[in-house]
């Protein structure tokens, strides 16, 4: 069987190319395998049947890249959901349209058992609650796409953190990512719940201000989404501190993991994974076992939405549980929703947000 996918959005993540990650006079002109149309190609089992998008003119141009025919493409997200059968619909719209684009994916016509929604889930924690409760309502998927969950070499070390516990009980992190706190730290902070298994309890922040992709986007307006970071207490104790303050240029992203048995330098920019393990007192310094090399943008980064597409296959066959649902993808938001609140209110925030703080919508592309 070959699963139907359909796309909401035709932009840069969906197959059309990201300023800062792709050549600069390729964007948007032709087919960027690092994307959600590029995963679906690269997978067996499922095709992409369908388009949408509010904008003919970028419609048509990503039809006419991802050989899409005329008769599937169209105008608006809701006129694919009337028309299409389908068994996945991947959101790939600017985050403050993604729960309003996966609810009406759940319960539209087009029944889709899956929707693939580009990270981070929403603008406001709210918002990724209704959405997860309403895919449940609908018996549908709800797969987001923190793309780093779906690399080998990050699935190998959270095993190795996990179920081996190479480095004992964490009780510090430090970590370092370029801002903007939604558009890129989301992947930091996914990347931190996600080798810990674990929720933020407590957060303090700080906000930037900043927001280089005005300038380097040429946005029109400017949103909230900027640079920030803060302190997190995880519900099993860990402190980390978060600085997603650094532009592009210059930034780094690093965590470094401290724990009862060892620890654990990760540099995802440079290409240098280090583990130590703690012997009588000492650091000694050991290979990280299974795992040949470091994690990189440029292989690992590039295959996550292959992965991504194949794991859809293996969900809607039965063969393996979601590895990025929406519960838990909300844990990254609560984080930058915490730290949003807490720089404006000037004291400490806890996790889970009461109302009407998961009501706090933070403006993003």
């Amino acid at each position: 069987m070959t699963y139907r996918a359909g796309i909401i959005g035709t932009g840069g993540i969906a197959g059309m190319g990201i300023l800062g990650m792709h050549d600069a006079e390729d964007i948007g002109k032709k087919k960027v395998r690092a994307s959600h149309a590029g995963g679906i190609d690269a997978a067996d089992g499922i095709e992409l049947a369908a388009v949408a998008d509010v904008d003919e003119e970028k419609l048509d141009r990503f039809g006419e890249a991802w050989d899409i025919p005329p008769e599937n493409r169209y105008v608006g997200h809701e006129a694919m959901l009337d028309a299409e059968d389908l068994d996945v619909v991947s959101v790939c719209t600017p985050s403050y349209l993604h729960a309003a684009h996966v609810v009406d994916a759940a319960r539209s016509a087009a029944d889709p058992s899956l929707v693939w929604c580009e990270k981070p889930i929403a603008s406001a924690v709210s918002d990724a609650e209704e959405m997860v409760d309403v895919c449940d309502e609908t018996d549908t998927e709800l797969l987001v796409n923190h793309s780093f969950r779906f690399t080998t070499k990050l699935q190998q070390l959270r095993d190795l953190v996990q179920e081996e516990d190479i480095i004992g009980d964490v009780l510090s992190v430090s970590t370092q990512f370029r801002m903007e706190l939604l558009r890129n730290s989301t992947h930091l902070l996914d990347t931190l719940v996600y080798l810990l298994d674990d929720r933020a309890s407590k957060v303090a922040g700080h906000i930037t201000g900043e927001n280089e992709a005005v300038e380097s986007l040429e946005a029109a307006e400017r949103v909230d989404d900027a640079g920030g970071g803060g302190f997190v207490v995880m519900d099993d104790g860990a402190f980390v501190t978060i600085d997603c303050t650094i532009p592009r240029e210059p930034s780094s992203m690093t965590l470094n993991f401290i724990g009862t048995e060892g620890k654990l330098y990760l540099n995802n920019d440079d290409g240098e994974w280090r583990y130590w393990r703690l012997e009588d007192g000492d650091h000694v310094e050991d290979s990280l076992p299974g795992i040949e090399g470091a994690w990189t943008w440029d292989e690992d980064y590039r295959d996550a939405f292959a992965n991504a597409a194949s794991d859809i296959v293996s969900v809607l066959d039965g063969e393996m549980d979601n590895p990025s649902t929406g519960e838990e993808a909300t844990r990254s938001l609560e984080i930058i929703a915490a730290f949003y609140i807490s720089h404006y209110t000037g004291g400490q925030v806890s996790i889970p947000l009461d109302r009407p703080l998961r009501d706090v919508n933070i403006t993003s592309w």
